[in-house]
């Protein structure tokens, strides 16, 4: 059984004025494989089509991390991010796929995830890649990962503002934190601002935009640490999304 990923070419190039290389492309299908395959003993994904999988978890992936439809030209560097919740590995393994420069933390509570993930690191042969088992609100009060990351990613865990006291308080001054959402309102803004003030940070850039293939709506909001975020964030387990700032 070969299923084949699309390799898309002309999308890419379009959409975020990058093509994958031949090695790229081959690391992102036998990302695939292994999804498939590790699906059978953990839930680790409903999209198994090989298109809905380009476009669901490798493209929308590395579209966060192209703002303006532009990669982060950091990114390339070799800067430290964090993939917080990774799950399956998403966003985290197609950006370091991406941009193999970077050095990656890819954290999740889920233990049988974590040890699926550092088995698909070793297959894809990605270096500078580490595995972190962990909660969010643990993590970011751990001195070894409070402002030590560059740029953090997260996608499909809690509310933006769950998501801005996760992320925030790991970064350094000027970090980036990327929230990958679906989609977004007004006074979903109003209440990540105030969250955000209190965290130390600002909101950079929402930005809106349509997945290439089934044409649905996505956005990526971008936010920079300026400050100091208090002690007291990121607050115990739980209480992040039981009483949301």
């Amino acid at each position: 059984m070969t299923n084949s990923l699309p390799e898309m070419a002309e999308i890419w190039q379009q959409t975020l004025n990058w093509q994958p290389s031949v090695q790229q492309q081959t690391q992102f299908q036998k990302l695939y494989e292994l999804i498939l395959e590790g699906n059978r003993q953990l839930n680790l994904t409903r999209i198994t089509d090989p298109q809905e999988f380009w476009e669901k978890h490798l493209w929308d992936s590395l579209r966060g991390i192209a703002p303006k439809g532009e990669f982060i030209s950091s990114l390339q560097e070799s800067v430290s991010v964090i993939d917080i919740g990774t799950g399956a590995g998403f966003p985290g393994i197609p950006v370091k796929i991406a941009a193999p420069n970077c050095t990656i933390t890819l954290m999740d509570s889920t233990r049988k995830k974590i040890t699926f993930i550092e088995q698909t690191l070793t297959e894809l042969a990605l270096t500078n890649a580490k595995t972190l088992v962990g909660r969010a609100e643990e993590i970011g009060q751990q001195p070894e990962h409070r402002q030590a990351y560059d740029v953090a990613l997260i996608r499909a865990v809690g509310t933006a503002s769950v998501c801005a006291e996760y992320t925030l308080p790991l970064l350094k001054q000027k970090g980036l934190a990327i929230i990958y959402r679906g989609n977004w309102t007004e006074d979903e803004t109003t209440a990540l601002q105030n969250a955000v003030k209190q965290l130390g940070g600002v909101i950079e850039a929402i930005e809106k935009f349509t997945t290439p293939l089934s044409e649905s709506i996505r956005h990526c909001v971008y936010l920079r640490k300026v400050g100091t975020t208090p002690v007291q964030f990121p607050r115990a387990t739980g209480i992040p999304t039981q009483k949301p700032l």
